[in-house]
């Protein structure tokens, strides 16, 4: 069976057991997603949600946030880990974000990524959620699935995007991600394979026949 059809099988497959694809950090706006999903590197999405509300409550907005006392950031935010660094990055976003982009989160690969702290992974959750850009978010869960699958065989994340851009349809890509996601922790794990559960077992060649 050829990648593509792989591919196309899988993203079926995970749209029947999750149909709601959703981000599992809350947000309003593209700019709490944007720090949320900066908060998140090296903590549970869980804890971030814990995190975000009175942080969000206090600088909401890029320009509150521009102005905020670096100290006060940390403090809010020292739950997450590395909180140091984060708060600077979290400062450092909100001021690029006044200074050149107008107050407004920026829509494509190149700005995001200019921002302090924020790479391809963050990037692309923000084009694929607010902007419904085609994007291709490469978390473990998701470098994991596509190895399983045969469809990479490896795990540099920007090797990944690359390749599974060519293979997943766009309008599916940012939603595919977010199924992974909820499927590598549910079925297809890092410490075991719930394979006899599994709806992908069919066409996967990991799976246990």
């Amino acid at each position: 069976m050829r990648k593509k059809e792989i591919t196309l099988k899988a993203v079926a497959a995970l749209k029947t057991m999750y149909p709601d694809a959703i981000c599992s950090l809350s947000y309003t706006d593209p700019f709490e997603l944007l720090i949320a999903t900066r908060l998140s590197a090296q903590c549970t999405d869980a804890r971030v949600n814990m995190v975000t509300p009175a942080l969000f409550k206090k600088y909401g907005t890029p320009q509150k946030m521009a102005k905020a006392d670096i100290k006060d950031i940390e403090e809010l935010i020292k739950s997450c880990g590395l909180y140091k660094t984060k708060a600077k990055d979290l400062k450092g976003i909100a001021e690029r974000i006044c200074d050149t982009f107008d107050g407004k989160v920026p829509d494509n690969m190149d700005d995001l990524t200019s921002l302090p702290g924020v790479g391809r992974k963050t990037a692309n959750l923000v084009m694929g959620d607010v902007y419904k850009k085609p994007a291709v978010v490469c978390d473990t869960h998701f470098i994991r699935l596509c190895n399983r699958l045969h469809l990479v065989d490896t795990k540099d994340p920007l090797k990944v995007e690359k390749i599974m851009r060519g293979l997943l349809p766009g309008e599916e890509s940012s939603d595919f991600c977010h199924r992974a996601v909820l499927f590598g922790r549910d079925i297809c794990t890092a410490r075991r394979t719930y394979c006899d559960k599994c709806k992908l077992n069919d066409f996967c060649p990991s799976a246990e026949k």
